[in-house]
């Protein structure tokens, strides 16, 4: 199929890929642009792991504050003062927030879950578990997936992303550092609801 300027267009606004990288992805997909985008995403993703340990000093500390009775303040970090400053970076640090109130978290990552915290969780789940007639390696691996289950309840990058439930915040965040093409860190949140101590 041939690849015309038109094509590229479109593939360049759907995704804010540079036009090469469009032209690349479009050829390698034989002009499906749907299979170019998820390929774009797949190398854009790729590429913001590769710069996770850069250091992200500047951000913004944004708010959300529903009906005046739950507020939310959260600091995400970013490279340079330019990328804090764009849109889309303002609008993950809106959406972020939005989650921060709406979902409950109570952690930013898992490696912030106390010890004790997890192994009462388990110890939980496994008396859950007692009456089950199971091999211990299967029971280990139920253990394991109601774990990570407790996870993407409790630990805000793991959650389902209010807005679209196929992807986790963290994937929201990949998204947004692939296209800005630097390193983002959520570092913290505080949620204060009115009356609660």
């Amino acid at each position: 199929m041939m690849i015309t300027a038109d094509l590229v267009k479109r593939l360049r606004d759907m995704t804010g890929a540079g036009m090469m990288e469009c032209k690349k992805a479009l050829s390698e997909t034989s002009g499906d642009i749907e299979k170019a985008v998820d390929a774009l995403r797949k190398s854009g993703i790729a590429k913001a792991e590769k710069r996770a340990d850069r250091a992200a000093s500047q951000g913004r500390v944004d708010s959300y504050i529903h009906d005046g009775r739950l507020g939310v303040l959260v600091e995400i970090n970013c490279e340079t003062d330019f990328v804090a400053r764009t849109d889309d970076f303002k609008a993950l640090c809106k959406d972020i927030a939005m989650q921060a109130a709406a979902a409950g978290a109570d952690y930013v990552r898992r490696e912030e879950v106390p010890a004790e915290r997890i192994a009462r969780e388990r110890d939980i789940y496994a008396a859950q578990m007692e009456g089950e007639k199971k091999p211990a390696n299967i029971m280990e691996k139920i253990l394991d997936g109601k774990v990570n289950k407790f996870y993407s309840e409790v630990c805000l990058l793991e959650q389902p992303f209010i807005k679209d439930d196929k992807k986790s915040v963290n994937d929201l965040v990949k998204e947004t550092a692939a296209r800005t093409g630097e390193n983002i860190v959520v570092r913290r949140f505080v949620r204060f609801r009115l009356g609660a101590e």
